[in-house]
């Protein structure tokens, strides 16, 4: 078993659990040579009862995730590696299979997490130093080490970063893109925040400006005003600026040069050359005024310099990045805010009493108390007290929720007036609190379509822009113009064209619409969905969970064959009793204080039922297409059967041997206000289709209640795939919303998935929008996000593009044949700086939008 590899899909469910984790927790079996791991010890059981079943249909359905192909030199399913990062031990092939490991110098090596491979990645030989220790900084894992990761402090050295223009790029610690220049920022928004960058800015600015305005004034006063001899004012005024151009804007020349090197010619770069120009023509003329063509001197005052405006064009570019990282800071507040709902303490019950502790010394199964108006500390479920919780934070439902022994709590939720005593579930990185914010923080790093646009407009623009200041001189020049006005068209062309505006027009509008949809329950995976959804013209809507409650009650058993209730009730809950389906917790509920015969052969039959056997009796639960299919009539019942179905009921046969010994009806009541919320979507441009595998009269009930018309019933997981293909087909874009497993195929076959927060882990998995309430309320508040952010993306573009192309001709002095006005680069300066920060001002917008 040691050469076993690894299978990390679970054979009999399909799902993809954590293999470390599955393994740990015992979920896992060996067979002819593979090791296969287990989302549950259920499927686990199911798997060891009868493995060549779900062996091929593994091999035929295709899609495994088998970590072969490595012959001897594959690592063991079993075999751990020490990642050089955090000193943990993941298991080889876990590492393997999720792309966390990298060959250096010849060796290979393997990591626990992704973060982890970054970081070496980043700096290996401080890994692999004799002296080097693990790293302590904490990556979101909460694995039993020797030592606590300890929080991020100080410089963020030991955070990864990236860019929001290119998140491509990706470094330890803080620092610039080679790309476009900009600041990096923490990959993750929630780590601690770093502003070296806005200090050193702010510092730059201050200084820029104290010199900057006596050099201002003393052009304009010296334009006006012979004050001190010409040559002298130039020298004083080279004096002052000098250090406003070669160290305020240092930083400027390097992003620039090193854009250009590096073949991105970025808004750097052409703020690097226009300055560049601009203070070296002065400094030359200044030293050596006679290579200026007499024609060009002033009346007696000599060749024109521009010192005052280099250092004013340096000064309100520093302007424009202090106003720029401010305002970006506050894109991650929404993340920050999230984390800040988790108390730092929490009162753990002793034996002589409690004690209050700090939050990352929890540990699972840690009894804690929750006092009234506190923040619940972590996951846990109730075992004492009743309270209500106001879950509003997270779910986006204002109405608190109540909780008694038995109900699960949320870490971060608030605790009303009622106290409650809890028993931990989920701690760290493993809660709800926590797994909401990692999810945030990679969807604010995903990319929307609409940024493909900006993307191909900006590997042009600085080449474009650059030709054009070069047009704008030569023409300035050929219509006789002196060459002052010609060389300050030039230049302020240069400065007022601003990529930056283009490159920021969508990633700032997804990152602070991720925070604010996680404020309200709505979990963006990724920008595309968002994008998609605001766009999409059908809803495809599953029934159960989703339009109506997913709580459905037993209102009727009917029997024959002189089969009892007791009889029909007992083979059912039987049998559902290891189902996770909805219909079959309330026959469980139902069958409470029963006596459950024994099941063996249980097998489930996709879309149709379940079947095993009972006393040596086959015994089958489900629709009339299963027993119908096995041969079995069920005539005698039909009619009773289409009586309930027309009340709404789903009608669950039950058959032993070859003969229907009668069914159990259930009811799923709509959910409160499905009705109203469901016309609301289609006001919004939603065309709503019912899908669901229930019976056609029992959908149309459904149906009609919930105000829909277009209903298609008895689909199978796959019969849902099909309809949406279908529908895309005739050129429909098409969300799905569903809650089940056996929703997953519409889900992925869709442009938009929806997944239901309170429905199944492969719903989810799949999905690119998940709704944690699950209720119609907030499938609204999605697509009213949606748009609000499409709108925003839309509207940041417009500004962008606009700006540039009134910007880029008005710099060049197209309007002064026609009113004799000249833009000056200093006001191009002042301009160029707006743009940035009005598109990321337009942005954060989304944090007031009505949802």
């Amino acid at each position: 078993m040691e050469n076993d590899t690894l299978q990390s899909r679970d054979p009999v469910c399909g799902m993809t659990p954590d293999p470390e984790k599955a393994i740990i927790k015992g979920n896992d079996a060996h067979y002819k040579g593979v090791h296969y791991v287990f989302c549950s010890i259920t499927c686990r059981d199911k798997f060891q009862a009868d493995p060549e079943k779900y062996v091929s249909s593994l091999v035929h359905g295709g899609g495994g995730h088998a970590v072969t192909g490595g012959g001897t030199a594959e690592p063991a399913a079993t075999e751990r590696a020490k990642d050089p990062v955090c000193g943990m031990t993941p298991f080889k092939a876990v590492a393997k299979a999720k792309g966390n490991t990298l060959t250096h110098q010849g060796t290979e090596y393997f990591f626990c997490s992704a973060g982890c491979k970054a970081k070496f990645e980043a700096e290996a030989e401080k890994y692999l130093a004799p002296q080097a220790k693990p790293d302590s900084s904490g990556h979101g894992h909460h694995h039993a080490a020797p030592a606590k990761p300890q929080p991020v402090t100080g410089g963020g050295k030991n955070v990864l970063y990236t860019c929001p223009m290119h998140p491509e790029i990706k470094q330890m610690g803080p620092g610039t893109c080679p790309l476009c220049g900009m600041a990096l920022e923490p990959a993750d928004p929630a780590a601690a925040q770093d502003d070296s960058e806005y200090r050193d800015m702010l510092f730059r600015f201050k200084i820029a400006l104290a010199l900057t305005v006596p050099v201002f004034l003393l052009a304009m006063a010296g334009h006006a005003v012979s004050i001190l001899p010409p040559t002298l004012q130039a020298v004083i005024e080279a004096l002052l600026s000098a250090p406003v151009v070669l160290w305020a804007g240092y930083p400027f020349f390097v992003r620039g040069v090193k854009g250009a090197i590096s073949g991105h010619a970025n808004m750097f770069t052409l703020i690097a050359i226009g300055v560049g120009v601009s203070f070296l023509y002065s400094l030359v003329v200044l030293i050596a005024p006679s290579l200026v063509p007499m024609a060009y001197h002033g009346d007696g005052m000599g060749p024109p310099v521009y010192f005052e405006a280099s250092a004013v064009i340096v000064t309100l570019v520093l302007l424009g990045q202090v106003l720029e990282l401010r305002a970006r800071a506050s894109t991650g507040a929404a993340i920050r805010a999230l984390l800040d709902l988790a108390p730092k303490t929490a009162q753990r019950r002793t034996a002589s009493g409690s004690e209050t502790i700090p939050l990352s010394d929890v540990a699972v199964g840690d009894v804690l108390i929750v006092r009234p108006g506190d923040a619940v500390p972590t996951d846990g479920e109730v075992i004492e007290g009743q309270s209500a919780i106001d879950e509003s934070m997270l779910t986006g439902e204002s109405l608190p929720v109540e909780k008694e022994p038995g109900t699960l709590v949320t870490g971060g939720t608030l605790n009303g007036t009622g106290a409650l005593v809890i028993r931990a579930t989920r701690i760290g990185a493993d809660t709800m609190l926590a797994k909401i914010v990692a999810l945030v923080a990679e969807a604010q790093r995903s990319r929307a379509p609409t940024q493909s646009l900006a993307d191909k407009v900006a590997a042009w623009f600085v080449p474009l822009v650059t030709l054009a200041a070069i047009i704008a001189f030569a023409a300035w020049l050929a219509a006789g113009f002196s060459f002052d006005y010609a060389l300050l068209a030039a230049i302020s062309v240069l400065i007022i064209a601003c990529p930056c505006a283009l490159g920021l027009a969508t990633p700032m509008s997804v990152m602070v619409a991720v925070g604010r949809g996680a404020h309200s329950g709505v979990l963006v995976r990724n920008a595309a969905a968002l994008e998609k959804f605001a766009s999409a013209d059908t809803l495809v809507i599953d029934k159960t969970g989703t339009i109506t409650q997913g709580k459905p009650q037993v209102i009727a058993i009917q029997t024959a064959t002189g089969a009892s209730e007791a009889d029909v009730l007992t083979l059912a809950a039987a049998l559902e009793s290891s189902s996770a389906h909805p219909l079959a917790h309330a026959i469980g509920e139902k069958a409470k204080g029963l006596a459950l015969p024994q099941v063996t052969d249980f097998a489930s039959i996709t879309g149709q039922g379940l079947s095993g056997m009972i006393d040596g009796a086959t015994v089958l639960v489900g629709n009339a297409t299963l027993l119908t299919s096995r041969g079995i009539d069920t005539t005698t019942l039909a009619a009773a059967a289409e009586a309930l179905r027309t009340e709404g009921a789903t009608v669950i046969f039950v058959a032993r041997g070859n003969t229907a010994i009668g069914f159990v009806a259930a009811k799923d009541p709509l959910k409160p206000g499905a009705r109203e919320l469901l016309a609301e979507l289609a006001r919004s441009g939603l065309a709503i289709v019912m899908a669901t595998g229930d019976e056609e009269a029992t959908a149309a009930v459904i149906a009609r209640e919930a105000g829909i018309t277009n209903t298609h019933a008895r689909l199978s997981p796959a019969g849902k795939a099909d309809l949406v293909k279908s529908l895309q087909a005739e050129r429909h874009s098409v969300a799905f919303a569903g809650d089940g497993v056996n929703d997953a195929p519409g889900l992925a076959a869709a442009e938009v998935a929806i997944a239901m927060g309170s429905g199944s882990d492969a719903a989810i998995a799949t999905a690119g929008l998940v709704l944690l309430k699950g209720d119609l309320a907030a499938l609204l508040r999605a697509r009213h996000l949606a748009k609000a952010t499409l709108g925003n993306m839309k509207q940041n573009l417009f500004f962008a593009f606009a700006y540039n192309l009134l910007g880029v001709p008005l710099a060049a002095g197209v309007l002064y044949p026609f009113t004799g006005w000249l833009l000056s680069p200093m006001l191009a300066a002042a301009a160029m700086s707006v743009s940035s920060v009005s598109v990321i001002a337009n942005a954060l917008r989304l944090k007031q939008a009505k949802l």
